[in-house]
Order: structure tokens, then C-alpha cells, then sequence
């Protein structure tokens, strides 16, 4: 076993940072622990920001995983506003664009991710907001008042959750989606239907196979999304939700193996020894996708955050969760277990249009993957069938008179 180190820097103070600082701490490391965060806001959990934060309901510090108290109390030297330019692997130096340097023993790369931007004419104009931030949830939350025209670029998980928080704050809503569906990449027909008749019956307009050409300053102060076959969109508001971009420059630029983020094994090891790296920003491989993935999720980020920071003090690790991931829109609480994929055959258990259903996903008689919404108890059980890898017939699971705890 490797000596235990006496200075280990975490770059990204987001949850995935936070939880690794935490975790050397509560495992008993006693040396210098640095956290670099370039945001001001202590490190702080993402997924209310599409919901209760934009919503109003919850403040911006309810977020806080580590308030400066708390950090005090653990001796995390926390770094907020602080940019890192480059890693210098040879020295194990950690360089700031202050021109400060920082000497690590071990380093935890935490830097997360962005909001992928629209590559059209407009998309900088100050009406067009992305959301990843809480600096982002507060201004857009600024102009979601009651009657404001919001028109959400994106149909995929995080577009939805923006509409559906808006149009409960009472804005007129329009999804733009590019794909012939909602969630196409992600979910089966029947459940983008589904989807679709849901936002749709909250006053949602949905437009399907629609492109944007462009953003244009509109009436009166508001914006004009253009579409590719010539219609504008008025808005006050556009908010483009098309997923994320790595934030793995560093790596790259520092020579680590990247492959659409930092590219880590079980033990949240990156190609260099002493540099691991943990949540939106690591891609691993899972055994439950049968190949690599980069699990952008609240779990992800805690768990392996904490992984990787056990990993980091010498720990026996081997991180190979199962995903899971979980979606609010209007009063349907979405969740996935697994990795759906087209090969696998499909079982439905209950009706979505009643709101309360389970997609099972077989492969043979054993399930794979299962989304639901609103059957958290069924998705409960639904995770020990693939943890287990318990065989099971397809009308078993179709039925709803056959206890799931049962089989």
C-alpha cells in the first residue's frame, strides 16, 4: 500500500467534491485538504435548481452541502472563485491563474460539467439563459413571472423539468425539440407519449422536429426564436437545455486518457497514478451498460465522490453502480434503474395514462433495466430484480395482481 498522503487537492466543489472532501475526513486523513471551486457559492447540490429553486421555494443556501462553518470545522481549505489553468503532472502541482501553485501528494478531479450551448446567430443574446448554476436558476427564476412567454430549447430530461417549473409559476410555455419525439435517446415510444400528453394537458405547447435557425431581438424588448422552416417563436425568455459538455480540458491539456470525459477504472483511477476523478466528469465503465458511461446523476456524483476519495487513501474500491436516475415534471415523479437499450424486450405494468406505471426492460427472463412513474415502491422491488438477477416471467411482471415482493 501506497504511503498516505499529507496534501491531496479536490478541483470542483460541486457534490461530487464535497462529498470526497467530507469522506477523507470521516475516513481519518489528518493532512492538508484543499477544495477549488470557481463558483463563490460553497459546494451545493444541482438537481433542485430546475425545481424548487426556480420554482421559489426553496432558497439558493438549502442547496449547501458544506456551509463555511461547516467546512471550518472539517480544516477543508475551500478555494471559492478560484480558476485552475493547468495541472503539471511532473512536479504534481496544481496551477492558478493567479500564478499560484499548489504542490499536491494525491489530486480529485471534480470538475463536473457545462450547459451545452446552441451553436446559431443570437444564441449570446442576454434573453437566451442556460441553467446549471445557481447564479443561472436565480436569473432566470428572475423572469418566470405569471404570463411570461418561455420557450425551452431541448425535450430531454432537463427541458421538461424548466417547463414544467415554469408553467407552474404560471408562464406560457413552448418545448422545442429537434428529435420526432420527447426524450427519444432516453426513454421507449410509449413513454414519450406519455410525456408529451402530460405537458401538453398543463397548458404546454410541444413542438416536435423543430429546429433552431436562430435568436433574434424581438417586440418590445422580448426575443424571436427562428425556427429552420421559417417560423419565429415570440418569447420573453429562451432557455436552452441540450445536455452537457465535460469540463475534462485540464486532463486533456495535462495528458490524462479522456474519451468524452476523464476516463477512470473501478477504483476512480485515471491514467495517472495519483490523479482520480469522480462525477459528471469521469467515465467509467459499468457493468450493468456492458460498456463505458458517464452517469450524469445526483447519485453518481455522491457516490462516487466518495469512492473516489477512499480510492485516493489507499481503500479497497471497486465502483460499479447500478444508475439511477430520477425526474420531476408537474405531478410525475419519473425514475430509471439500469440502462435501457433497444435490444431489450419491453414489459409494461400498469397504464401511463393513469399516471402510475412501470416499463420493465428484459433481457430473456431477467430484468435489465425498469422506468416508472409514480410506482416508487415497484421500482424498489424493480431494483433488487436486476441486482439480484432474479429470473422472472414477462406476465408476471405485466400483472399487477402478482406481488412484486414476491417474486
Amino acid at each position: 500500500m501506497d504511503m498516505e498522503p499529507t496534501t491531496i487537492v479536490i478541483i470542483g466543489a460541486g457534490q461530487a467534491g464535497a462529498w470526497a472532501a467530507r469522506t477523507l475526513r470521516d475516513e481519518g486523513f489528518d493532512g492538508r485538504l484543499l477544495l477549488i471551486g470557481d463558483e463563490p457559492h460553497p459546494p451545493y447540490e444541482r438537481p433542485p435548481l430546475s425545481k424548487a429553486v426556480l420554482a421559489g421555494e426553496a432558497a439558493p443556501e438549502s442547496l449547501h452541502l458544506l456551509d463555511a462553518a461547516a467546512l471550518a470545522a472539517l480544516s477543508i481549505e475551500w478555494q471559492p472563485d478560484t480558476q485552475v489553468v493547468r495541472l503539471d503532472r511532473t512536479d504534481r502541482r496544481v496551477m492558478l491563474a493567479d500564478g499560484g501553485a499548489i504542490r499536491y501528494d494525491k489530486l480529485i478531479l471534480c470538475t463536473g460539467g457545462r450547459a451545452r450551448e446552441l451553436d446559431v446567430p443570437g444564441a449570446s443574446l442576454p434573453g437566451v439563459h442556460t441553467l446549471r448554476t445557481i447564479d443561472d436558476a436565480q436569473r432566470l427564476g428572475s423572469v418566470l413571472r405569471r404570463d411570461a412567454r418561455v420557450a425551452v430549447v431541448g425535450g430531454g430530461w432537463i427541458g421538461l423539468e424548466v417547463a414544467a417549473t415554469a408553467r407552474k409559476r404560471g408562464a406560457v410555455v413552448t418545448v422545442i425539440e429537434t428529435m420526432g419525439r420527447l426524450c427519444e435517446r432516453s426513454v421507449p415510444e410509449a413513454l414519450s407519449a406519455h410525456l408529451q400528453a402530460l405537458h401538453v394537458a398543463q397548458g404546454v405547447e410541444v413542438l416536435l422536429g423543430a429546429a433552431v435557425a436562430s435568436f433574434a431581438p424581438g417586440a418590445a424588448g422580448g426575443l424571436d426564436v427562428l425556427l429552420s422552416d421559417g417560423r419565429a417563436i415570440g418569447c420573453d425568455a429562451a432557455v436552452v437545455g441540450i445536455g452537457l459538455v465535460p469540463n475534462d480540458e485540464l486532463a486533456r491539456a495535462a495528458g490524462l486518457d479522456c474519451e468524452g470525459g476523464v476516463l477512470v477504472d473501478a477504483q476512480c483511477r485515471t491514467s495517472d497514478p495519483d490523479i482520480f476523478a469522480a462525477g459528471d466528469v469521469a467515465v467509467a465503465r459499468n457493468s450493468w451498460a456492458g460498456r463505458r458511461l458517464r452517469l450524469e446523476s445526483w447519485q453518481n456524483a455522491q457516490e462516487q465522490g466518495i469512492a473516489a476519495a477512499r480510492s485516493a487513501l489507499g481503500r479497497e474500491v471497486h465502483y460499479d453502480p447500478l444508475p439511477w436516475f430520477w425526474s420531476d415534471q408537474h405531478d410525475t415523479n419519473l425514475q430509471i434503474y439500469g440502462v435501457p437499450l433497444p435490444s431489450h424486450q419491453v414489459v409494461v405494468r400498469g397504464d401511463p395514462a393513469t399516471g402510475s406505471f412501470v416499463f420493465f426492460y428484459l433481457e430473456g427472463e431477467r430484468v435489465m433495466a425498469a422506468l416508472g412513474g409514480n410506482a416508487a415502491r415497484d421500482l424498489r422491488f424493480a431494483r433488487r430484480l436486476i441486482e439480484k438477477q432474479t429470473r422472472v416471467k414477462a406476465q408476471d411482471l405485466a400483472d399487477p395482481g402478482v406481488s412484486l415482493a414476491k417474486l
